[in-house]
């Protein structure tokens, strides 16, 4: 008889991924290919028996901050921004639920015609059925980033770790697209993050994400398989504990 296949390394995680991670080789928006590929990466997770939480940044539409630069009055800036999020979260959807997964859209804005509003219970039911939940519209309020947004709600639906699928395999000391000798950090403390500055997530995320022990794991979304390998203790990572 075969061995089986050790069980996941988590239950239920929290996958962040920023809206630009949408936009393939596009300057802006949405790039279908791409949508259905890092679908394709959930849905393999998600047939590990994984229950996987979701939160899409808005920044390959609109990206608040810079709004608010430009002269736009911040508090409304990052309210166009949230509903940006909106529109990557149904792309998303759209792609699962071509590959037959189960997908809740909830926002923090209540929209009753297009999604859910947030309701932690029945998010945690959606959970418990095996439906992915992706989160959207970050907290509801502004001057919030989506990093704060994944890692609250990771928190109150008792995820074990956050995953934040970037461009590169983990955190380096150093940009490693334009330093050759940047080096790759394989486990790192919140404090060290905050301390050195690393950029991971913005500050308030780090703190609570610290003061929640909850674990990190920044890894490639580029990567095929890179995902559902972390789930099977493979792969590259950096994985940033309290």
């Amino acid at each position: 008889m075969p061995d089986r296949a050790p069980p996941p390394a988590y239950t239920r995680v929290m996958l962040k991924i920023s809206g630009e991670a949408l936009m393939g080789d596009q300057g802006f928006g949405l790039h279908p290919p791409t949508v259905q590929r890092i679908a394709r990466e959930v849905k393999s997770v998600h047939d590990m028996g994984v229950e996987i939480c979701m939160v899409i940044g808005g920044g390959n539409i609109f990206r608040g901050l810079q709004g608010s630069a430009q002269g736009m009055e911040r508090t409304q800036a990052d309210y166009i921004g949230m509903l940006a999020t909106v529109m990557n979260a149904l792309a998303m959807q759209t792609a699962l639920e071509e590959l037959g997964v189960h997908t809740r859209v909830i926002s923090a804005i209540p929209m009753d015609q297009v999604c859910e509003p947030y309701i932690r219970r029945r998010a945690v039911r959606h959970l418990e059925k095996k439906r992915v939940c992706i989160f959207a519209a970050g907290t509801g309020n502004p001057y919030f980033t989506t990093d704060t947004a994944a890692a609250l709600r990771a928190s109150e639906m008792a995820c074990e770790a956050i995953f934040m699928g970037k461009q590169v395999d983990g955190i380096y000391d150093a940009d490693p697209k334009t330093d050759a000798g940047a080096k790759r950090y394989e486990a790192v403390s919140y404090d060290d993050v905050l301390r050195a500055n690393l950029k991971v997530m913005d500050a308030s995320a780090i703190a609570l994400c610290r003061d929640n022990r909850m674990p990190l794991i920044v890894f490639s979304l580029n990567e095929p398989g890179g995902f559902s390998g972390i789930l099977r203790g493979e792969g590259t990572y950096t994985r940033v504990h309290p």
